[in-house]
């Protein structure tokens, strides 16, 4: 089990949820989410935008007149979008304290530093894109690089209010990774009151194709019960830390993904780890974190291990 809480710096009280918004639709779902989480936390939410403005007025050239007005008018668009994502996250959680900034940085990089200090850091994500090149490359680089923890909410991810009451869901695999992933997850259903669904999956055995068995649901039985004892022990210590969290594991001779799609149809929050340190853009995530950012019904929490 990892260090304490008291001990994560992304969990002292000063530690805001950072939002990054742009001028799509699914940033205002992001705001709206963020808002909430934060007021209920009683955490500062920072609004963030990054212009990548150096590099914008770098490429219109060096007169400096028109780098001046161009430089200026990307500032402007920055703050009009800060305001009425503050305009949006005061109407959604009244009560919710908020700062906003305006960073000449690229919004990938601004984000991934504002992590660092951060309780999450929460963006959205496309209505419905498949494959790794059409979900952004601002995405998959925040939701892989981030410290921490990091939320993409997508903008058809509406249900979501709906669901307060929904499990937390989170996906279990027996590696460290996922072990942080566990961690993020009962401490998000101990804080929304709400019951843990611990997802367990596999799908590296083909027994009608490769049994020595003669009756293949024996071995597809034992391998379950071997499974579930794994699940147990990985939950354990954390079932300890949180008791006031009702736990349901769920355990399936199948695709994890498919599993974890499924049970976002109906659950407040799917949580899932991911290394972030590949090298290829489709390494970043992991095919199971790739497939839920993507597609997911509500939204997703994508949890790195500290080093």
């Amino acid at each position: 089990m990892s260090s304490p809480k008291s001990r994560d710096p992304h969990s002292i009280s000063t530690a805001p949820i950072v939002v990054g918004v742009d001028d799509s639709p699914a940033a205002l779902s992001a705001v709206r989410w963020a808002a909430e989480t934060a007021a209920a936390r009683r955490r500062e939410l920072l609004i963030a935008h990054g212009t990548n403005v150096n590099v914008i007025v770098g490429v219109m050239g060096t007169f400096s007149s028109v780098n001046s007005e161009v430089e200026q008018s990307i500032q402007a668009f920055g703050a009009d979008l800060v305001a009425q994502a503050r305009e949006a996250a005061e109407k959604a959680a009244p009560a919710v304290t908020v700062r906003t900034e305006v960073s000449p940085q690229h919004p990938a990089r601004m984000l991934i530093d504002l992590s660092a200090t951060a309780h999450m850091t929460v963006l959205g994500g496309p209505a419905e894109r498949r494959g790794l090149n059409r979900i952004g490359s601002i995405l998959v680089s925040v939701a892989s690089q981030a410290a921490g923890s990091a939320v993409v909410v997508r903008d058809n991810d509406a249900g979501w209010v709906d669901r307060r009451t929904a499990p937390v869901v989170v996906g279990v695999d027996g590696s460290p990774v996922s072990d942080a992933a566990v961690g993020a997850a009962f401490y998000e259903a101990s804080v929304r009151n709400a019951r843990l669904v611990a997802v367990h999956a596999w799908s590296d055995l083909y027994l009608a194709r490769y049994s020595g068995f003669i009756d293949t649901s024996i071995e597809a039985a034992q391998a379950t019960e071997a499974e579930r004892v794994l699940l147990v022990e990985r939950l354990a210590g954390w079932q300890e830390k949180y008791p006031d969290v009702q736990v349901t594991r769920d355990i399936h001779l199948a695709d994890p993904v498919e599993h974890l799609l499924t049970w976002s149809e109906r659950a407040q929050l799917v949580v899932v780890g991911s290394r972030g340190r590949g090298g290829f853009v489709g390494m970043l995530l992991g095919s199971t974190s790739n497939a839920l950012v993507q597609r997911a019904n509500c939204p997703v929490m994508v949890v790195h291990p500290e080093s």
